[in-house]
């Protein structure tokens, strides 16, 4: 018994990589953009943002992660949480993230 698994097509591998380099050069223009005009933490979250954008491209096409059962992300994406947090609190204890309560 042969399942087929459905994965993007070449041109839809394409369209991703632009995307993806688009998303990249959005991310060097607000680089150099916070060099000129001191953007503070708009900067931080954007940059944050893009990366965690591209990220999830990534995983969901060039690793399959979007054709797979739905078991599987939700491994994944449980994992990725809880490794988030783990690097946040490892971040927090060095005194590298600075977490400020009310």
């Amino acid at each position: 018994m042969t399942s087929e698994h459905n994965h993007p097509s070449t041109s839809q591998y394409w369209k991703i990589a632009v995307l993806l380099g688009v998303l990249t050069a959005i991310e060097v223009g607000i680089y150099y953009i916070h060099l000129e005009f001191d953007l503070g933490n708009l900067n931080r979250i954007s940059l944050i943002l893009l990366a965690a954008l591209k990220f999830v491209i990534v995983v969901a096409f060039y690793m399959h992660l979007r054709y797979e059962k739905s078991t599987l992300s939700r491994f994944f994406t449980g994992g990725f949480i809880l490794a988030a947090c783990l690097y946040t609190v490892v971040l927090a204890s060095m005194g590298v993230l600075v977490i400020r309560g009310s």
